[in-house]
């Protein structure tokens, strides 16, 4: 299944507030001038539309969320979704995650990192560009606070026993812990658009979290 084309933003919104350029963040990382103060901050790597920036920011206005997803045209997509609702506290930055967790983000700074859905690349020669790589979930420990969170989802059960054999390799997180499925209370009642269009097809989604 793969992506279908956005709708176009309203050119009246002001993404100002919630789209950012890698190239123009701030040289050294300091969540205070991105959101203007110091909280708990989870990232979410690919973004996409931004279904779980927007639900989550909302339910959660005590924490900070930062999307980071490569394609130019879903961040500001999903930039525009959260500049709709006005929300304080979420951000779409367009960027290589892989790259900003490399050499961005400092040691025991996030609360939780998600990853969702992320492309499979299925062919084998193609899968060392599978964002959960050893380098990666590395550094996902790294940058996680003790206690914090990796959410891991997918709907390719290889992809998924890989990471599940990678992480335990690569780093000392602790899991996988099961993570029940639920019922959604309303159409976009899901983590991500690729969650609703794989459950409504009835199709299995596998989840895992792990933790520091």
């Amino acid at each position: 299944m793969g992506r279908r084309a956005l709708p176009k933003i309203d050119p009246a919104l002001d993404l100002t507030e919630h789209f950012r350029e890698a190239d123009a963040l701030p040289v050294r990382f300091d969540p205070i001038a991105l959101f203007g103060r110091k909280a708990p901050l989870e990232i979410e790597v690919g973004s996409g539309k931004g279904l779980f920036l927007a639900a989550a920011s909302q339910a959660h206005p005590e924490r900070d969320f930062l999307g980071i997803e490569i394609s130019f045209k879903y961040a500001r997509f999903a930039a525009a979704r959260l500049a709709k609702l006005k929300v304080p506290n979420a951000k779409a930055v367009c960027g290589d995650a892989l790259a900003l967790f490399s050499k961005w983000i400092p040691d025991s700074t996030l609360s939780a990192v998600h990853v969702y859905f992320p492309d499979p690349w299925w062919k084998k020669r193609h899968r060392r560009r599978r964002v959960m790589n050893e380098a990666f979930v590395k550094d996902v420990e790294r940058t996680l606070l003790p206690g914090g969170s990796l959410h891991f989802w997918t709907d390719v059960e290889e992809y998924f026993q890989a990471t599940l054999e990678l992480i335990p390799q690569a780093t000392h997180l602790t899991g996988p812990l099961n993570v029940a499925q639920r019922a959604p209370e309303h159409d976009l009642d899901y983590r991500t658009h690729f969650e609703r269009r794989t459950r409504l097809h009835e199709l299995p989604v596998y989840r895992a979290e792990f933790r520091k």
